[in-house]
């Protein structure tokens, strides 16, 4: 039987790796195959820049947050062959919002799929629900390891139960050892040894121990408690060693610094199994409920080791019938009274190792690995494959890969330089606001739908640009010379508004706190001046960044009001200007037109306010009518514009228009579901690529830039920042519009 697995995969140092890996070991022990490869292997999801070097079972790597990659991933797995595919799931380990690209994935499947979800969360964000209900749909088989779990999937995801198989978290077969002589090989022959193994966190709860230990060692000394384990990569990134600081500091405030050592290492599966065995009691006292399977739990379990947990979902079910103790979450004086009770009494530690070695028998990996050939079996002989029939075009193997090399190009130690000279930067015309706000844009963006770590180095020269361009009383300069004089004293409305969308954007989606406050002061400074606002694009774009401030942050009295009055200017001048035939907010169709409507759909959505959503609708479809009507993008050209009863402008046709139109799209999709907006998205993204008025290419694969502007002679060449910058927003929100399409698929 051949079979394939997709997950991360040793030597990354991730729980889900380990797990996929017994997981193919047992399943290969079973068939008798000496080697994994040929007939199982891995789709491995990497986290690494750098790559690791993977084993030979490794048929395919998969980039964390490449969209590309998945498709690519699917299409490999259906040329080779297989008799199912097995998706050890985790949020955290595929890319997208939630890792909704393994939807990619698994939407385009051909053989029978298997999904084993490691966790199972009782209160999903909205994107969350539709990717466990997505993969349930698809599988033949949901694997889960806990009857709660069973339970959630029918009751929030709605997932049939006759779909689900509960298999057990598998814990390896162990070596015949003999306690004292591991004991004593670790140096614990006459200490008492507590123990806790995994990546370290805050949520672990690890400072409940030792809050507990005063006590016990005040009565008996010889106790040790040892941590093992290294920091969590994710939370080692942001945070450092922040946790295992203040542990250690807790450590010595207590005065047991002779009681807890931390042992930082990631050691082999071999070695943890020995710890457990030496150990006298295992403790888990995570600090909530919201765990649904713990690997931790279960080796302890199935190494017969005396267990003390707080009682998270996966504790309760495990450690019943006498397998363990459980103690209230963050409740150290419970805990150190059952440790009182349990070193004063060590028969009842042999009765809890006893109950858990016999428990854990049927938990070993031979036996785990023998279900999942049993349901694998199963799939395929029931399976029939249903061609998957899209509902639109788009793809992203149709899109060039996400480059930022002519933005880095551009940038420098103040900001982006506003024009070039074909593909090099034109330092002569200095800079401006309107470009640092779009690019820091940009830049959030493809740090929070890819994790882009080039994106993440050049937000804070955009963001610092932004700050060093406020006046004092919360207004913008816009122009900046090449020198750093200022070239005015306040920008235009349109500048202003441009900037709050990407102040708004960043406080939404900031990386970290450090980026979040800054933001969130430089917006604060602003606000006063948004309700003097009178022109449209102004106003529309400030609209826009204070949609997303509200989402992050609650609105309050101000907030409304400031919504529902600027969203009220662009509702009258619709009302004064629209009649049948010209459903628009002016007389006239210039340029930037598409963030109008755009405000309107993001302001009823905070305002649930019918009027303007019919409102944006109504202008939407006017503005494509306008655009899309020759079927492929034409935009206003900015030489004479489109005067209402008059002769629209045929050319200088700007990549600014091409990027509003499809943010409006894409607005309009998600709040309509409509699938005509992501076709029209798809065309008008296609302006860049060549289907155009001219056929010529706006895009440069060669620089990574795009052409200033479609002119009747051809390209105007110069490859600026408003345009380069333009063209990678519409790349992303493409991106974005196909993450999400599986909502509309129901």
């Amino acid at each position: 039987m051949k079979l394939a697995f997709v997950g991360t995969y040793p030597p990354q140092k991730c729980g889900i790796g380990t797990f996929t890996n017994n997981l193919m070991k047992a399943v290969a022990g079973n068939f008798g195959y000496n080697d994994l490869f040929p007939n199982l292997y891995v789709i491995a999801v990497n986290d690494s820049l750098n790559g690791y070097h993977y084993p030979d079972e490794v048929a395919f790597v998969v980039n964390q947050n490449s969209q590309r990659d998945y498709v690519k991933a699917a299409r490999f797995i259906n040329h080779n062959k297989a008799d199912a595919c097995l998706i050890q799931h985790e949020f955290g380990i595929f890319g997208g919002e939630s890792g909704v690209y393994i939807l990619s994935l698994a939407g385009r499947i051909e053989i029978p799929l298997i999904v084993t979800f490691h966790t199972v969360l009782r209160e999903p964000t909205h994107i969350q629900k539709t990717i466990v209900q997505e993969l349930g749909k698809k599988a033949f088989k949901v694997v889960v390891m806990s009857g709660k779990a069973v339970k959630f999937l029918t009751e929030v995801y709605g997932i049939p139960e006759e779909k689900i198989e509960i298999i057990e978290h598998g814990v390896p077969v162990s070596r015949i050892l003999h306690r004292e002589t591991v004991r004593e090989k670790y140096n614990f022959s006459n200490k008492t040894t507590l123990f806790t193994f995994g990546l370290l966190s805050r949520n672990k709860g690890i400072e409940t121990v030792i809050e507990a230990l005063p006590r016990v060692v005040e009565k008996h000394n010889d106790v040790l408690y040892i941590v093992l384990g290294k920091t969590h990569p994710k939370v080692l990134v942001k945070h450092g060693e922040e946790y295992r600081e203040s542990l250690r500091r807790l450590v010595k405030e207590k005065g047991l610094e002779n009681h807890v050592y931390f042992y930082e290492n990631f050691v082999p599966e071999e070695q943890l199994m020995e710890y457990l065995h030496a150990a006298d009691i295992y403790i888990t006292p995570y600090l909530n409920e919201a765990q649904i399977t713990s690997g931790t739990l279960s080796y302890a379990v199935g190494a017969g080791t005396a267990v003390i947990s707080t009682p998270y979902w996966h504790a309760v079910e495990l450690l019943s019938d006498g397998r363990g103790v459980l103690f209230d979450f963050r409740n150290h004086v419970q805990l150190g009274n059952i440790l009182l009770d349990l070193l004063d009494n060590r028969d009842k530690i042999e009765k809890l190792r006893e109950a858990a070695f016999e428990y854990g028998q049927k938990l070993k990996w031979p036996k785990i690995g023998a279900r999942y050939i049993m349901t694998a079996k199963s799939a395929k002989e029931s399976f029939r494959y249903v061609p998957y029939k899209r509902k639109t075009s788009l793809d992203p193997m149709l899109l060039p890969e996400f480059n930022l090399s002519h933005i880095r190009r551009l940038t420098d130690d103040t900001g982006i330089v506003q024009h070039a000279k074909f593909g090099i930067p034109n330092l002569k015309e200095g800079y401006c606001l309107d470009d640092n706000a779009r690019a820091l844009l940009m830049a959030a963006m493809a740090h929070h739908i890819s994790k882009s770590r080039e994106a993440l180095s050049l937000m804070p020269v955009y963001l610092s640009f932004v700050h060093y361009m406020q006046n004092d009383d919360g207004t913008f300069r816009n122009f900046l010379a090449f020198n750093r004089t200022f070239l005015d004293s306040k920008g235009s409305e349109d500048c202003f508004g441009r900037t709050i969308w990407a102040l708004g954007y960043l406080i939404l989606n900031a990386p970290d706190n450090s980026y979040h406050d800054a933001a969130f002061d430089i917006f604060r400074e602003s606000l006063k001046e948004i309700s003097s606002l009178n022109y449209p694009r102004g106003i529309a774009n400030s609209l826009i960044g204070l949609s997303y401030y509200v989402q992050k942050h609650a609105s309050g009295e101000n907030e409304e009001r400031l919504i529902r009055s600027l969203s009220g200017k662009l509702a009258a001048m619709y009302k004064n200007n629209s009649v049948k035939g010209w459903e628009w907010f002016e007389n006239e169709l210039t340029y930037d037109n598409a963030i109008i409507p755009l405000a309107l759909f993001r302001a009823a959505g905070i305002t649930n306010d019918g009027v303007l959503l019919k409102t944006a609708v109504e202008s939407t479809d006017f503005l494509v009518s306008v655009t899309l009507g020759a079927g492929y993008f034409k935009p206003v050209g900015s030489r004479g514009w489109y005067p209402k009863g008059g002769v629209r402008a045929e050319f200088a046709q700007q990549a600014v228009e091409a990027m509003g139109m499809i943010m409006l799209l894409f607005e309009a999709y998600m709040v309509t579901g409509n699938h005509k907006y992501p076709e029209q998205m798809f065309i008008t993204f296609m302006w860049f690529l060549g289907k155009n008025e001219l056929g010529l290419p706006v895009y440069d694969y060669e620089t990574g830039g795009c052409a200033d502007g479609l002119e009747e002679y051809g390209l105007n060449r110069n490859q600026g920042a408003e345009s380069s910058i333009a063209y990678l927003i519409s790349h992303l929100t493409l991106m974005r519009a196909f993450e999400f399409e599986h909502e509309y698929e129901k």
